[in-house]
């Protein structure tokens, strides 16, 4: 049974995490330029690992509660994702990054600050990860084993992401190809953050 809880858990926090959002959109594009992908990972994971065991341990039951605690991280992530959707298109409207290793690095503290933003400024992170994945581990019979199922997948998934990015390497090599995941960027913050003030 702890067996089948473990990939229950990996199988349930991959279906959660691999769609396209702000946090995944941000490490594609990090990857890209190879700018600091290991702290990145770690980050992202680490970050994923402790929202999961604070809803096994019941911070769901709280959260969902508490309308105030949602409202601000509802119009705070709005304001969040809307202004790096506007840098996002700033760029694709002026064409940078024409190669891997143009432009100026991206510092580590600004780049990990993002990173928190995208993680903890997203309401559907607490409901999708602390609520919606906690709420499914405590209806297990090993809670825990569910819960390091999860973790390990959103390891995986990331250090996928992060790395696997440089595969696509020589396609991003013209101005283009930024112009275009730039704008790509833009309109899923941009969704992101509409789809927050409309809910």
């Amino acid at each position: 049974m702890t067996f089948i809880d473990f990939f229950a858990g990996f199988a349930t926090g991959l279906a959660l995490i691999v769609a396209i959002g702000s946090q995944n959109a941000f490490v594609l594009r990090m990857g890209l330029r190879r700018e600091h992908v290991l702290p990145i990972v770690l980050f992202c994971a680490l970050s994923d690992a402790l929202l999961i065991v604070a809803g096994i341990g019941g911070a769901g039951v709280v959260i969902r509660g508490n309308t105030t605690l949602l409202a601000v991280a509802r119009y705070g992530g709005a304001l969040f994702l809307g202004t790096y959707g506007l840098l996002a298109a700033l760029r694709a409207w002026r064409g940078g990054h024409m190669q891997l290793d143009a432009g100026t690095p991206t510092p580590l503290a600004t780049a990990l600050a993002a990173c928190f933003g995208f993680t903890f400024l997203n309401p559907h992170v607490y409901l999708d990860t602390v609520v919606l994945l906690g709420s499914v581990a405590n209806q297990r019979s090993g809670p825990w084993t569910f819960g390091a199922g999860a973790c390990l997948s959103s390891l995986v998934w990331f250090a996928a992401l992060g790395y696997g990015a440089r595969l696509l390497g020589p396609l991003f090599e013209t101005v283009t190809a930024w112009r275009v995941l730039d704008s790509f960027i833009a309109l899923v913050m941009f969704a992101l953050a509409g789809t927050l003030l409309m809910g």
